[in-house]
């Protein structure tokens, strides 16, 4: 039996690599690694379903599960996780000081159903007071004009969401005092001026506490496959997640490697080893069960902030073939 052909849409991220070079294969799975941007695959996936896999905005992911025809289907796989507290950049001149401050202003988001802009708000409401519904949200183009929202959403009264302004950008409105704020998932180009800072200059800090507290490590992407793909090769999940933990385990394999260093940052077996003092021998876990409270909480957010109108459970995201794994 000829092995099925099937397309990859993701980033090339060490986690991944192997799955592009070809060190880990699928069993029954002759894989085409396509390596873009993840705003290319997200869209070009939401949009057209261009791909019979790819990782994807885990908050578009729950949104599309809300749709009619449900058309994607994910495994427990999280190709991109992130501390958000370093991603709420201000306008010097707002008289912004403390999160509670954030109250009242005018916050720009790139996308309101984005994923880092999920768990930051979660976060600001769940650990500073600032509820989601006392902001007004502003939606466009970090960088480039006329960004819209991927999929159409239908939210609350009580959550204000504007869009900006054709030709406008969210950096440089930040940086001009259009807008008091941003959450975002990169860094803006306008942050190299005087006019724009952190909430959190201390980031780093602040987020290891965030980890001490709630053992949550967030999670941006998951990896979805085409429902009907899925729905006629059942067979196919299990095995894709059973690759991806093969390449991840290479991946950690090199972050314990000390005879050269396998990334350029100087002190990467530094930062290698104060992350496994610090969050644990699998501190980026695959599968449901260990990311049970962090699937939970961000289930939690995104129903609370209008994106999904029911709260789901984590058993109602992933392939059930792959909620339990096969042991001798």
């Amino acid at each position: 039996m000829a092995n099925l052909k099937l397309t990859l849409g993701c980033w090339d991220y060490d986690r991944v690599l192997p799955l592009q070079d070809g060190r880990v294969t699928p069993d029954g799975i002759d894989l085409t690694f396509l390596n873009m941007i993840v705003e290319e695959t997200f869209f070009r996936m939401l949009r057209h379903q261009e791909f019979d896999v790819s990782e994807m905005s885990m908050s578009s992911y729950v949104v599309s599960l809300s749709k009619p025809d449900r058309p994607f289907i994910a495994i427990p796989v999280f190709p991109s996780r992130f501390f958000r507290h370093s991603c709420i950049y201000v306008n010097a001149k707002a008289g912004i000081t403390t999160p509670k401050d954030l109250i009242g202003k005018r916050i720009g988001t790139p996308e309101y159903q984005m994923t880092a802009p999920v768990w930051i708000r979660g976060i600001l409401s769940d650990h500073y007071d600032v509820p989601v519904d006392s902001v007004t949200y502003v939606t466009g183009g970090e960088e480039t004009p006329n960004r819209v929202e991927k999929l159409k959403l239908d939210l609350p009264d009580n959550i204000r969401v504007e869009p900006i302004g054709p030709g406008k950008t969210l950096a440089k409105m930040l940086a001009d005092g259009e807008i008091d704020v941003l959450h975002t998932a990169r860094k803006p180009s306008s942050f190299e001026t005087e006019n724009v800072r952190r909430l959190f200059p201390n980031f780093v800090e602040v987020e290891q506490a965030y980890w001490r507290d709630t053992s949550i490590f967030p999670i941006m992407h998951v990896v979805a496959i085409r429902r009907p793909l899925y729905e006629n090769n059942r067979w196919i999940a299990m095995n894709l997640f059973k690759a991806f933990k093969q390449a991840q385990a290479l991946c950690y394999q090199g972050l314990r490697e000390t005879a050269a260093l396998k990334g350029m940052l100087p002190w990467f077996n530094a930062h290698a080893e104060e992350a496994f003092a610090l969050m644990g021998d699998d501190f980026w876990p695959y599968g449901l069960e260990k990311n049970r409270n962090t699937l939970q909480t961000f289930l939690r957010y995104h129903h609370e902030q209008g994106l999904s109108p029911k709260l789901l459970s984590p058993e109602d995201m992933f392939a059930p073939e792959t909620l339990e794994e096969f042991v001798i």
